[in-house]
């Protein structure tokens, strides 16, 4: 079986295991029916998603000069307490910042390598968790906006980490946690312009991902170094695909490049 098209990152649906699709103009796989099945993913070429040309990919899927255009990758996306779209006050398209920003916007913990603090929309709930690789996160608060959220944040990375240890992660190098005592440790330290929104009753989500070997020394496959990889895949966690010879694929952080994968 033969695939070809752009790459996106994997859709995903919360069952037991997630189940992941890879989705291209025409058609789509499942990748959990495969698992343990030789995958060959040969690079094309660069196909920006903004602009849809052939010019290199620089980050997030875009080229250089789409990058430093589009509302979708401006600097409120990654620092949400930079957002303003509350304000009125325009960044790149107000009204595309006013879609994304003035939404319910969730402050969590989740647990991928270690407690981390994150920010997501709550539509986004739990893809966004699936997405890091956490086996199990919380809701902290639920606000009205992203700049609550990202304000809150800030906060509490004080206090709890804000990043994710990819390779322990894929590794499965982690241990439970008690997130509820977690999250009324940090709640002394939430911004009191966001402490009515606090969350107090919830429970811990658990998430389950389709993994028949973890590997002991993940090394990260380079479409631009090596434009021709084989391998059987043993898991997906993350957006990243395992495979039997530790090497593993951000699918995420090749969003934008055209490939053809093959089915053995």
């Amino acid at each position: 079986m033969k695939y070809s098209g752009v790459l996106t990152k994997m859709r995903t649906e919360n069952s037991a295991p997630i189940q992941y699709y890879l989705l291209f103009e025409n058609d789509f796989l499942n990748m959990n029916q495969i698992l343990d099945r030789q995958l060959s993913i040969s690079f094309i070429k660069y196909q920006c998603l903004n602009c849809g040309l052939d010019k290199k990919i620089f980050r997030m899927g875009y080229c250089y000069d789409c990058f430093y255009q589009v509302p979708q990758a401006a600097d409120w996306v990654i620092r949400p307490e930079l957002s303003t779209a509350h304000l009125g006050k325009e960044d790149r398209d107000l009204e595309f910042e006013k879609k994304m920003q003035l939404q319910p916007h969730v402050v969590y913990l989740a647990n991928s390598s270690s407690v981390k603090v994150g920010v997501t929309r709550k539509s986004q709930v739990p893809t966004r968790w699936i997405d890091q690789g956490a086996h199990e996160a919380i809701e902290i608060v639920e606000v009205p906006n992203r700049y609550l959220a990202g304000i809150t944040e800030v906060a509490l990375k004080d206090h709890v980490s804000d990043k994710t240890n990819w390779r322990a992660m894929l590794k499965n190098d982690i241990k439970d946690e008690d997130l509820v005592h977690w999250r009324s440790e940090l709640k002394q330290y939430i911004p009191e312009e966001a402490m009515e929104y606090f969350i107090a009753n919830n429970t811990e989500t658990n998430l389950e991902f389709p993994v028949i070997q973890y590997p002991q020394k993940p090394k990260s496959l380079n479409l631009e170094k090596t434009q021709n990889y084989s391998g059987v895949l043993k898991g997906i966690k993350g957006q990243y695909l395992i495979f039997e010879d530790d090497t593993v694929f951000n699918v995420r952080s090749n969003e934008g490049y055209v490939v053809d994968i093959t089915v053995m």
